[in-house]
């Protein structure tokens, strides 16, 4: 069995790029290869999901040095037990790292490839209970002055990402897949791809919708269906969307982490708090369980114990 930290630290090339409208990664294992069409074009999963769980097949592969067919429980539970303790993968990676095996060792013994499953009581590390990560000074963040430097292009373009992330919630890698006619401004809707391949609606406020009709003056003529461009008219990837958010953060010298998942955190809490119920809350954010999106339920109470501790008169007297 190989070491893989020079793995982690570099990944493999790309063949292939899982965005919406471009190639589904194919492995080189013809077996793989397989797997990852039948979930596709079947099970009907996106292609970032399936080049993830074909990148952590061949992650897995590397760790044995061997085929992956013929591997045992015991291999399964070697590779989890380095990747907590020498690698220092997080719970979270950990558990979608086994969901791809657990899925693949399915498909081989449906597929008659092997008799048993080797994922079969193997345990995933338990996650730690967290609330999300709300920002409070999201305006701060979203008016924070842009890098010196940028076209008029760029800074339009990335000001109409921060403004959009927030106003409806979605995931970076959604915002990646907009299409431009999927995107009514006059509207305030947009119809998003999101996790399964599922196409939902999202709405967005007057801001947002004035942020992108604006970007939209300044994009440049492309062939590319992608609303959201980068220099070369091609559609921008969730990386440099990633990216632009951490632009703003450090510009706008907010104390918090930012990020556009605690962009979409701080969207659902909000909404919550200003009289969302949760329902609606759930559909904008495209959960598929209401048990998901009530975990916003325990954020805001944070938010009214603040309020509360520090509006009730009884705990500032003087005479206590």
């Amino acid at each position: 069995m190989e070491k893989l930290g020079e793995m982690a630290a570099k990944p493999p090339e790309r063949r292939g790029r899982a965005t919406r409208d471009q190639t589904l990664y194919l492995p080189e294992d013809p077996i793989v290869r397989a797997f990852v069409t039948e979930l596709h074009f079947a099970a009907g999963r996106g292609a970032r999901t399936c080049e993830a769980y074909a990148r952590d097949i061949e992650f897995f592969a590397k760790f044995l040095g061997r085929d992956v067919v013929g591997a045992q429980r015991a291999d399964i539970k070697a590779f989890v037990l380095q990747l907590a303790s020498e690698l220092r993968y997080q719970p979270a990676a950990i558990r979608r790292k086994l969901v791809a095996l657990r899925r693949y060792f399915r498909y081989l013994v449906v597929e008659g490839r092997r008799e048993d499953d080797p994922t079969v009581g193997v345990d995933a590390p338990k996650l730690p209970k967290r609330l999300p990560v709300v920002l409070n000074e999201v305006s701060r963040l979203i008016g924070a002055p842009q890098p010196a430097g940028q076209t008029e292009f760029q800074r339009f373009r990335d000001r109409a990402i921060m403004e959009v992330l927030y106003a409806s919630g979605i995931r970076r890698a959604e915002v990646a897949s907009l299409n431009v006619y999927d995107v009514d401004t006059k509207r305030r809707m947009m119809r998003v791809i999101g996790k399964g391949n599922k196409q939902r609606t999202v709405l967005m406020n007057e801001s947002a919708a004035d942020a992108m009709e604006k970007y939209l003056g300044h994009r440049p003529q492309t062939s590319d269906d992608a609303f959201f461009v980068g220099r070369r008219g091609t559609r921008l990837g969730a990386r440099a969307i990633w990216e632009i958010v951490k632009n703003f953060e450090r510009l706008s010298g907010i104390r918090l982490h930012a990020s556009p998942h605690v962009l979409r955190h701080s969207f659902a809490t909000h909404l919550l708090e200003n009289g969302a119920d949760l329902m609606t809350i759930k559909e904008l954010l495209g959960h598929e369980s209401l048990a998901t999106t009530q975990i916003y339920t325990n954020v805001s109470v944070e938010h009214m114990r603040k309020t509360y501790d520090s509006a009730h008169p009884r705990d500032k007297r003087d005479d206590r």
